[in-house]
């Protein structure tokens, strides 16, 4: 009787222990993508379906059974593989299946999906993060990920930009400038991570790094007048003083009342020199015959960085008035690079021929030698041979001394031509390389 009540009972145990399912997993499981579905056979779908209702019973060793009918050429296999071993706590070998799944069907969500869970678990975050945004790519309204996605950001930035704070606080701009980095890899976007980076930068003088960060903030906020302002001031500092008057010309379009970008807006002008008809001097470069007006602009313009000391008082001259070119014309006249005629005209519209520029280019030269410039002779001048120009040419010596320097060439049969028209991109080249020279 006794051993019969034993028996009973133990009995009774194993049925209750038969009867009590194993827990549900821990972590988020996708439903089946129907991308992969279609493409299965009709036994292959009931396979499917069926290993993934045993993992989410918590049936690893069922769903095991289902997917090895499927097989490795099926992108749930690895996949499956993966959150069974997830099941199972064994999130070394999990990573492992998911990253094979990765290797077979790359951009495979599940797969991602996976193992963002896993990074998540053991407490790497960024690389949960990379692989929560790579489902995003394909799924931007994913609801799992871009809940998991946005928490995680949000968690990552303000722990950044908490240890940035604490850094330069403590006067470590280094260290400050690898934790906002770090919080952009969250928020490429973010204008006050920008900002701040930019103002370190500046600090170090490091302006075209500022002006990097300054210009992805404007990419976000575009009619942010502070955020212009100070990219248009920093332009400035940085010498881009075009790119500079293009946004504080920006800021008085959205400011019309505001006097100090107005007076910033007219130095920059009268600095440059080139805000009457800015569109002629563009078109310079690719003119066919360039005129003493257009190479006065050239001048003017290509070496206004290099010019700084006071312009001389400009000769009297009738004809410019009506010039588009004037205020270059008065530049370059009053420092002697081109000459006024006897009778005070300058023929704006007249042709310049190669030994005129030949002869403005060397005075340019001469000029910037006397405040200790250097130009190195590449020719010696004994050695030039020229067919065409003799040493009664008018401009002989120019000629000479610019081919020596060789700013300008002679052509293949040894002649220079002097008396032919230039163009405008042979003047413009020649202007460069003067720049260049100077440099």
């Amino acid at each position: 009787m006794k051993k019969a009540c034993v028996l009973f009972l133990l009995s009774l145990l194993v049925a209750a222990c038969a009867t009590v399912p194993p827990p549900p997993p821990s972590f988020y499981i996708e439903n089946l993508p129907q991308s992969l579905i279609i493409a299965m056979t009709l036994e292959e779908r009931i396979l499917a379906e069926e290993a993934w209702n045993f993992i989410r019973q918590g049936r690893g060793d069922k769903a095991e059974r289902s997917l090895s009918k499927i097989g490795p050429e099926s992108p749930l296999y690895y996949v499956g593989l993966g959150y069974i071993s997830f099941l199972h706590e064994d999130l070394t070998t999990a990573e492992a299946y998911f990253r094979s799944a990765l290797t077979e069907f790359p951009g495979l969500s599940l797969a991602h999906l996976g193992l963002a869970q896993i990074y998540e678990r053991t407490g790497q975050e960024d690389q949960a993060f990379n692989e929560l945004r790579e489902v995003l790519k394909t799924n931007p309204e994913h609801p799992w990920a871009k809940t998991e996605y946005e928490a995680l950001k949000t968690k990552k930035i303000e722990e950044a930009m908490s240890e940035a704070q604490t850094a330069l606080s403590k006067g470590d701009s280094e260290k400050a400038k690898e934790a906002y980095l770090r919080a952009l890899h969250y928020a490429p976007g973010s204008v006050a991570v920008h900002q701040a980076l930019a103002e370190i930068y500046k600090k170090e003088k490091k302006l075209s790094n500022a002006l990097v960060h300054l210009k992805a903030a404007i990419a976000s906020e575009p009619m942010d007048k502070k955020l212009l302002e100070n990219y248009a001031a920093t332009l400035s500092e940085a010498g881009q003083y075009e790119r500079s008057l293009e946004f504080y010309e920006k800021l008085f379009e959205l400011d019309r009342a505001n006097k100090i970008i107005q007076e910033r807006v007219e130095s920059l002008k009268n600095r440059l020199g080139i805000y009457e008809l800015p569109s002629r001097y563009s078109e310079i470069a690719v003119t066919g015959t360039v005129t003493r007006e257009d190479v006065a602009a050239l001048a003017a313009v290509k070496l206004k960085d290099i010019l700084t000391e006071p312009t001389p008082q400009p000769p009297i001259i009738v004809d410019i008035s009506a010039s588009w070119a004037s205020k270059f014309i008065l530049k370059v006249t009053a420092l002697g690079f081109l000459d006024v005629y006897s009778n005070h005209t300058f023929q704006p519209r007249k042709p310049v021929t190669r030994g005129e520029m030949a002869d403005l280019a060397f005075r340019i030269i001469k000029h910037l030698e006397s405040p200790g410039h250097r130009f190195i002779r590449q020719i010696p001048m004994e050695r030039i041979q020229i067919v065409d120009v003799t040493p009664e040419h008018l401009y002989y010596m120019p000629i000479l001394q610019i081919l020596s320097f060789q700013v300008m060439e002679l052509y293949p049969d040894k002649s220079f031509r002097p008396d032919l028209t230039l163009s405008g991109p042979e003047a413009t080249r020649i202007m460069d390389i003067l720049l260049a020279l100077v440099r």
